[in-house]
């Protein structure tokens, strides 16, 4: 296993400048893929953990207030975020005099289609806040992607650049013997194989953590939904009591 090692060195700083130049960037595409796919996988995995804890308690929760409260605590889960924008919405509308019935809010006898008027910013709102979420989800992982689609091309352009130099090279020696032919060959395909090995976990990554990542905007949606629901509801019910 040394001696192998030794030889790709060799093999490395034999190749033409050509070669070595495509070898260096295919190193730091590598480099590049493997920080993010480090720094996502955490980044989802802390999501996913902590907006099914904050779910679970909003769900157990009576008071949207006491919610909130425990979304401030949750700063990885995206869940929790746009909770809490909902939540500062509706405390602006209340503020400006629109109180909206919910848990933890109160209502008073302004007009039904007053209330409903409120609820569209807070729609409105909640939309912005998914689609920022799912923005910052996406950071950085069209990197792997483009990892995954160009690398191997750029491999393959230092291994037809290193053949096309080996067989210059026997066209000048006159001799096309196997021990002259195959080092050359070899230190070419260096190329495609390091092109493949920086293409293929970045592909495996970039399809995982999109999968992930759906997941996480389904669920958000869901939670907007119920989170409106339940506000519509309480404005119902408050309308149902008024008569």
């Amino acid at each position: 296993m040394p001696t192998q090692h030794l030889d790709l060195i060799n093999m490395i700083g034999n190749a033409g400048l050509i070669v070595q130049a495509v070898l260096l960037t295919l190193v730091f595409f590598s480099i590049a893929s493997w920080a993010i796919i480090f720094i996502k996988y955490s980044y989802i995995r802390r999501a996913i953990r902590e907006s099914e804890y904050f779910t679970d308690y909003f769900w157990k929760s009576r008071d949207f207030s006491d919610a909130y409260s425990k979304a401030k605590e949750l700063s990885g889960s995206p869940i929790a975020r746009i909770f809490r924008i909902g939540y500062m919405e509706l405390t602006k509308l209340s503020q400006s005099g629109v109180p909206i019935a919910s848990r933890g809010t109160g209502a008073d006898d302004l007009s039904i289609s007053a209330r409903f008027a409120g609820i569209d910013n807070v729609k409105r709102a909640l939309r912005r806040a998914i689609n920022t979420e799912v923005t910052r989800l996406v950071q950085m992982v069209p990197f792997l992607a483009t990892t995954g689609n160009t690398t191997p091309f750029i491999g393959l352009f230092g291994t037809v650049w290193g053949i096309m130099n080996s067989f210059h090279g026997i066209g000048l020696k006159g001799s096309a013997t196997l021990a002259v032919v195959a080092p050359g060959i070899s230190e070419a395909l260096v190329a495609t194989a390091a092109g493949l090995a920086a293409a293929i976990p970045a592909v495996i990554a970039f399809n995982y953590f999109m999968q992930k990542i759906r997941t996480i905007e389904s669920e958000l949606q869901s939670f907007a939904a119920d989170f409106l629901n339940i506000i519509e509801r309480d404005i119902l019910k408050a309308k149902g009591n008024k008569k």
